[in-house]
């Protein structure tokens, strides 16, 4: 329940670890059984925790470079009032590139949150609550296009930033406006 997978599925899983021995099956008196991971089991998890620790830390780098290039982008530009659009790791990223510069994170918008900061910065539910601001950059990894063309309602396109990695389609925009 707490992984929030079928029974069905989760025994379709042990099965199947059972099956590559990672996982050793024992009875135990009253039809009850006891389920040990093997030592090829534990090299297996560490193998896949290796592995997602290295997925992690290189999505960091990568969207801290991103990041570092909207904050540059925002030096050049003269923007220094920023909101972030999109509470997520993204998110608090994107608040250590500026940290690292003369950028103002003045407030972090978003619509769904209950939560009255994100590290030390201002939530508030849609960019009207953030006062002046100089240009937005997205950080919602959820629906990246659609908080997109939100902004777009409040600023234009050009101060409306997308670090490359969430894919927002700028020209599908565009596109619709003229359709």
């Amino acid at each position: 329940k707490e992984a929030e997978i079928a029974l069905g599925m989760a025994n379709t899983y042990v099965k199947r670890f059972i099956r590559k021995g990672w996982v050793k099956v024992v009875q135990a008196p009253a039809h009850r059984y006891f389920y040990y991971v093997t030592p090829k089991g534990f090299r297996e998890k560490a193998r896949l925790t290796a592995e997602y620790l290295s997925d992690s830390f290189e999505m960091f780098r990568l969207a801290r470079s991103q990041c570092d290039e909207l904050v540059a982008h925002c030096l050049q530009r003269g923007y220094k009032r920023i909101a972030v659009v999109g509470i997520s790791d993204f998110a608090e990223i994107a608040v250590l590139s500026a940290r690292t510069a003369d950028i103002d994170i003045a407030v972090v918008v978003d619509a769904a949150s209950n939560r009255p900061a994100l590290v030390g910065i201002p939530v508030v539910h849609n960019l009207a609550e953030a006062g002046a601001i100089d240009a937005a950059i997205v950080t919602d990894m959820n629906s990246p296009q659609k908080t997109f063309k939100a902004l777009t309602a409040f600023l234009p396109e050009s101060r409306i930033l997308t670090p490359p990695m969430l894919r927002v389609d700028r020209t599908r925009h565009s596109r619709e406006i003229q359709d």
